[in-house]
């Protein structure tokens, strides 16, 4: 059972590289840390000799300092140029987006900042090589693929809920105590222990899609440790757990609107047409070209949410909408492992294990079925082909958790911080550009510093727009802070 979720990982979208911490040591640069060369790891290759490991250990329970440790995974490549900032601490979203395995990929995308800076990530606690979670084995996942996630009948609904508090349950006996001890807060902690142990009196960070909530966190625990600080593809700080799922359906169908007008239909007419195609895939599943496997309407939703996350995907979409009219669903099973993380030989990744244990535990809400269902109406006005999935989402994704969740909306007002760069793309589907504009302004005056893209796709940054890399780049390499309020198109 997969989230549509939240805010998912940039890495969702995107081919990993993956990269562990081996045992040998280097110059550990003044750090602290015990920096080795990177190795394989069964997801890939490790990368370059520039990039160097190391674990950094930090209380399980930061109310107990002194107590039980848990090892942080960490990688960097150092600073090319003399004239050197300091470290620019790097978080891909998710929750549960591995920083140890994207930032080796990603590093083109940001090279010229490492003129003057170290590029440095982590795999947050539960994630990864962070002590990671696994709540299921592959042959249980794909077992669960025949759960309907937008239940139609009383006995779907029965399979939804029970699968939801089956996954939960093996979340609690694979992950025992650190479940309760993997929020957005103790990774912000984690976030100022990281800071010291690479030198830096202020930390310089870099939060792309749930970073920007993880780094708003930081900015309201630790004011005047923030130092040139951006976020990217901005999760909307003021909404509750059905405020994101509104938010997110909103985000997707207005992606798929401009994905429809741009092939020249009309989006109602395109959107009613596809809404029809999933109807028929959840009466008659299509066979996919793999023995065993059918494409399901959960899949063939996922499949069609992935390639909106980019433009340049959208003419994979066009051919797996077409196919699938066609009565072929393996395009849309094809990108809807690619979401979902699952291999040609069937292994899955852990990202969404990761994520739900994080979200989890920062949400206090937990809205019951009674109370979802008046809500689904209101979802499927929204988007004809994404609302019921996150609808329902809200009531499946926490249920019968087993632990308590910490609150209803994250706080991130930073008073005293310095400037910090707040980015917003108007076609934003995951995280909708409403979004960035709350977040500049519950970081407080004279904090938040708005800039905005007239663009499509998750996230501005590195995505085409010569003037939203150049402002970013300024403000990072030379702490040049833009105009509020200043639009890039």
């Amino acid at each position: 059972m997969m989230r549509f979720v939240r805010w998912t990982a940039l890495a969702a979208a995107s081919a990993l590289l993956a990269a562990g911490c081996s045992a040998g040591s280097s110059d550990d640069g003044g750090s602290g840390l015990s920096w080795g060369r990177c190795k394989a790891t069964a997801e890939g290759p490790a990368p370059s000799s520039d990039w160097q490991c190391a674990t950094l250990k930090v209380p399980l329970d930061w109310s107990e300092p002194d107590g039980e440790t848990i090892g942080l995974g960490l990688i960097r490549a150092k600073a090319r140029g003399d004239d050197r900032v300091g470290s620019l601490l790097f978080n891909f979203g998710g929750p549960g987006a591995s920083g140890v395995s994207m930032m080796p990929s990603y590093a083109p995308t940001v090279s010229s900042l490492r003129e003057r800076y170290d590029l440095v990530s982590w795999d947050p606690r539960g994630v990864g090589a962070s002590e990671g979670v696994r709540c299921r084995g592959d042959k249980e996942i794909q077992a669960a693929e025949s759960v309907d996630v937008s239940p139609d009948t009383p006995a779907e609904e029965q399979a939804y809920f029970e699968d939801a508090a089956d996954f939960g349950e093996g979340c609690r006996k694979n992950a025992g105590e650190l479940m309760a001890h993997v929020s957005t807060a103790d990774s912000a902690r984690d976030m100022d222990r990281i800071r010291q142990v690479l030198g830096d009196a202020r930390l310089n960070y870099f939060g792309i899609s749930y970073g920007t909530e993880l780094g708003g966190t930081y900015a309201h625990l630790f004011p005047k440790k923030v130092g040139r600080m951006t976020l990217d593809a901005v999760v909307d700080p003021g909404a509750d757990t059905v405020g994101h799922a509104e938010n997110q359906a909103r985000g997707f169908q207005r992606a798929l609107n401009g994905y429809l007008a741009s092939t020249g239909q009309d989006p109602e007419e395109g959107t009613r047409k596809i809404a029809d195609l999933l109807r028929r895939i959840d009466a008659r599943p299509l066979p996919a070209g793999t023995p065993g496997r059918k494409l399901t309407q959960t899949l063939a939703v996922t499949g069609i949410l992935l390639p909106l996350y980019s433009k340049d995907s959208w003419p994979t979409l066009t051919s797996a909408l077409d196919a699938a009219e066609r009565g072929d669903g393996s395009e849309l099973l094809a990108l809807a492992d690619r979401y979902n993380e699952r291999d040609p030989s069937g292994r899955y990744g852990t990202t969404t294990h990761s994520q739900r244990v994080i979200s989890c535990l920062d949400d206090r809400q937990r809205p019951t079925m009674a109370e979802t269902k008046p809500l689904l109406p209101r979802f499927e006005r929204i988007s004809p082909v994404f609302g019921a999935f996150l609808g329902w989402d809200t009531a499946g994704w926490c249920h019968d958790w087993p632990v308590p969740g910490q609150h209803d909306t994250p706080e991130v007002s930073a008073p005293g911080a310095a400037p910090v760069l707040v980015v917003g793309n108007t076609g934003d589907p995951a995280t909708p550009y409403e979004g960035a504009r709350r977040m500049a302004d519950e970081l407080g005056k004279g904090v938040g510093v708005m800039l905005t893209w007239r663009g499509d796709g998750h996230g501005a940054y590195g995505s085409g727009s010569d003037c939203i890399d150049s402002t970013v780049n300024a403000y990072l390499l030379d702490g040049t802070v833009p105009k509020d309020g200043k639009v890039c198109s």
